[in-house]
């Protein structure tokens, strides 16, 4: 398992930069637009530390966020992500979003922290019982 990200979302991403590189000294190191989400990515890290970041996801239509919404997830990425919910699955843990896609999953501490499990180098092919599976709750 590797550390890769922790998301933030924020309701101003010009002053989120300004915050996180002008004055906290984080490096933008990657951004992806996602039109059809309408929602804006941008990864930041610290200089020589490009291995942990921060995402913070702007979405391009204004929502408020109360209730610790703006603090969205931790990821790791994982040698394979079917035995990897399989195991979380058979310890009790409920898979909020199942592998159906063999590239990401999402699940939740014991105090609602969620987690995103997503699959080292290419996703796998889809299999049973992960493609058929519903969502689950929130993530």
């Amino acid at each position: 398992m590797k550390y890769l990200h922790t998301m933030v979302r924020v309701s101003n991403l010009e002053q989120s930069l300004d915050f996180y590189c002008s004055k906290l000294g984080l490096r933008e190191v990657g951004r992806k637009d996602v039109e059809a989400g309408r929602f804006t990515l941008v990864f930041l890290a610290a200089p020589g530390d490009e291995d942990a970041q921060i995402e913070l996801t702007y979405n391009w239509d204004h929502e408020a966020y109360d209730g610790g919404r703006n603090f969205g997830h931790l990821a790791y990425a994982v040698e394979d992500i079917y035995d990897t919910c399989q195991r979380l699955m058979d310890g009790g843990v409920i898979i909020n979003r199942p592998p159906r896609d063999g590239r990401m999953a999402f699940v939740k501490s014991p105090d609602n922290i969620s987690v995103e499990l997503l699959q080292r180098g290419d996703a796998l092919p889809p299999r049973e019982p992960w493609a058929s599976m519903q969502n689950t709750g929130q993530w």
